[in-house]
């Protein structure tokens, strides 16, 4: 997969991350209500992430099975480093001091940072 999932795509990405294969359908009835998405809306997306090569389908009758064709974890390991790349030249520390700098880093964050570190130490 090499195009970028929209944020409305992603919506449904995570949707079948959770639960896969399912019918455009089932989909729809997992997705919030409170977003007002039709079914039409839902089969959209689907078709475009089946475009991008993000979802694969089966047929079943007369009606398709979607699935996701890359891990949940896959498409966060490349959207993070993709996202470091772009804003931060590749380097992680700029990030961490970016949030740091402007208080959105909690205890628990800093904390857990800090397991982390301690744990890559050799």
């Amino acid at each position: 997969m090499h195009e970028r999932i929209s944020d409305a795509e992603h919506v449904v990405m995570e949707v079948l991350w959770e639960e896969a294969p399912l019918t455009a359908a089932e989909v729809h009835q997992r997705i919030d209500p409170a977003r007002g998405w039709s079914d039409r809306t839902v089969k959209t997306m689907l078709s475009r992430l089946l475009t991008k090569g993000a979802l694969a389908h089966e047929e079943e009758g007369r009606r398709y099975l979607y699935r996701p064709a890359v891990a949940r974890d896959d498409y966060v390991s490349g959207e993070s480093r993709k996202l470091v790349d772009r804003l931060f030249g590749g380097r992680l520390s700029p990030l961490v001091a970016h949030l740091a700098e402007r208080d959105e880093l909690s205890a628990e964050d800093v904390a857990e940072i800090e397991a982390l570190l301690k744990a890559l130490k050799p």
